[in-house]
């Protein structure tokens, strides 16, 4: 897994609330073996109309926002079944952070486990992100907890088990291998049924 120490990148509103893990990624999409390649269907029924041709109105389709990979969004990101393919497609995507008033426990949980930073801000700030010109540049500082706009800086909250994981870029494989020595001398210690 990737680390997350410090990100700057360009923010992108879409400020809607209850956005569900089938309008991240719909369900149709989901049929590959691997983690990548689910950017291209990321808010599919958004992005494209009939004939998959790139809907004008929707936000990730204007020019000045491509290559943001910060996404401000509203209440309850996340909700709905529990597909870990949401959190892949928005990394595969390139957004490395996603700033919201509240997630969903399990939708917060697959972030995490695959490096996108789900951070939880008040109403009000998150207008100001929402607000700032097209060209901004926003600067993520896990480590201190800070978010840098401008002249203005805003804190949050994340549990330090959590923040560990993401400043080392430790998943659960990775935590388990530190453990190979212990796991091998309890395989030695134990009787091998297929001797």
């Amino acid at each position: 897994m990737e680390t997350f120490t410090v990100h700057t990148g360009q923010s992108v509103p879409l400020m809607n609330n209850n956005i569900d893990t089938d309008q991240i990624i719909p369900k149709v999409f989901l049929k590959r073996i691997e983690k990548k390649g689910y950017g291209q269907f990321l808010f599919n029924d958004w992005r494209y109309s009939a004939g998959q041709q790139d809907n004008p109105n929707f936000i990730l389709n204007e020019p000045a926002y491509q290559g943001a990979s910060i996404l401000i969004s509203g209440e309850n990101f996340g909700s709905g079944s529990s597909r870990e393919h949401a959190a892949w497609a928005i990394l595969d995507y390139g957004f490395r952070a996603v700033i919201a008033g509240s997630f969903s426990d399990i939708f917060y949980m697959n972030a995490i486990k695959n490096g996108l930073l789900p951070i939880v801000l008040p109403q009000d700030e998150r207008d100001f992100l929402a607000a700032l010109p097209k060209d901004n540049q926003v600067t993520i500082d896990l480590a201190a907890q800070k978010i840098s706009a401008g002249d203005q800086k805003f804190t949050f909250e994340i549990d330090a088990t959590w923040k560990d994981k993401l400043l080392n870029g430790l998943d659960d494989i990775s935590i388990t291998m530190n453990y190979q020595d212990a796991i091998a001398d309890y395989e030695a210690a134990i009787p091998s049924y297929w001797q």
